[in-house]
């Protein structure tokens, strides 16, 4: 029985939800090989093969993998999978885009976002929005499996000295083409990574207003979020929206505000160490989930809270 893991990276270098989706296949058990598709991974592969626990990293370096195309990926996955008993991806949304491809290809259910591992044959994941888990059991021969990575501790990325193989590609599937992309930079942590994340709401009133939050971030070393209503509000982009449809994330401090806490939000963030909520309703839902809260206008909290910062 052996477990493949479809790597999450830049072509340089391995993104940490890779090293969570690690740990969950540890826990299936059996020989651990990472696949690295792209152009121009040798940077990735590398990083790979020093991961503990693994034993074999697969380098797919062909110009069909360059942009990563969902479409492109998938049929490289039917070409290797069956070779393995459980193929796993990250729930990012990469991994998202990805794996359901490669498992109506291989006519094979997915199981998606786990958060444990019971058997290799059985695992847990959350449904109605996390508020309860499920625990599904799987027949089929090859198990395709996106992990919820913030449920699974992170592996250690060094220790490891696993062999790299080349791995054939399997061309392009020619169902989608790649146009071009717009990239925001920021010097700010990934929010799915970042130990401490800033997030705000509907409460925000404007898109401007979270200028509030990056300047408490800056100070924390944060990444910003927002909230659905944020979200379509068009305060922020896309990128920012944490929650059920949005990025899920578990940092060590997640502060909140301006956020009411719908069910739908809560589902993204409530696995965090500690929360923090700044709102001015005291009925709002986000205090039933928050470790410290503060019942305020947020216009006037926000920037005490960052003069005090800059006195640290």
């Amino acid at each position: 029985m052996s477990v493949l893991i479809i790597a999450e990276h830049d072509n340089a270098t391995l993104k940490p939800a890779t090293l969570h989706v690690v740990t969950a296949a540890q826990k299936i058990g059996g020989g651990i090989h990472i696949l690295v598709a792209g152009q121009g991974v040798d940077g990735a592969a590398a990083a790979a093969a020093k991961v503990a626990g693994v034993a074999k990293v697969l380098k797919a370096d062909h110009a069909a993998y360059a942009n990563q195309l969902a479409e492109n990926v998938a049929k490289l996955i039917v070409a290797l999978a069956p070779n393995y008993s459980h193929v796993l991806a990250a729930a990012t949304v990469n991994g998202k885009n990805i794996m359901p491809r490669a498992a109506a290809l291989l006519d094979v259910q997915q199981i998606s976002e786990i958060s444990a591992v019971e058997s290799p044959d059985t695992f847990v994941r959350p449904t109605y929005a996390g508020n309860a888990l499920a625990t599904v059991q799987s027949s089929d021969k090859i198990k395709l499996i996106t992990v919820r990575a913030t449920a699974f501790d992170i592996a250690p990325a060094e220790g490891g000295s696993a062999a790299i193989e080349s791995a054939a590609a399997a061309g392009d599937a020619g169902l989608s083409k790649f146009i071009g992309q717009e990239v925001q930079k920021t010097e700010r942590p990934e929010l799915t990574s970042a130990r401490v994340v800033v997030s705000g709401g509907r409460g925000m009133q404007s898109g401007d207003n979270f200028k509030l939050l990056e300047a408490v971030a800056d100070k924390l070393n944060a990444a910003v979020g927002a909230s659905r209503a944020a979200v379509d509000a068009g305060f922020v982009p896309n990128d920012y929206q944490v929650g059920q449809t949005g990025k899920i994330v578990a940092p060590e401090l997640y502060i909140a505000v301006g956020i009411s806490g719908a069910i739908q939000h809560l589902a993204g963030m409530k696995d965090s160490k500690v929360i923090v909520a700044i709102n001015k309703d005291e009925d709002a839902p986000i205090f039933q989930v928050a470790d410290y809260g503060l019942v305020a206008d947020l216009f006037q909290a926000v920037p005490e809270l960052t003069q005090a910062l800059e006195k640290k």
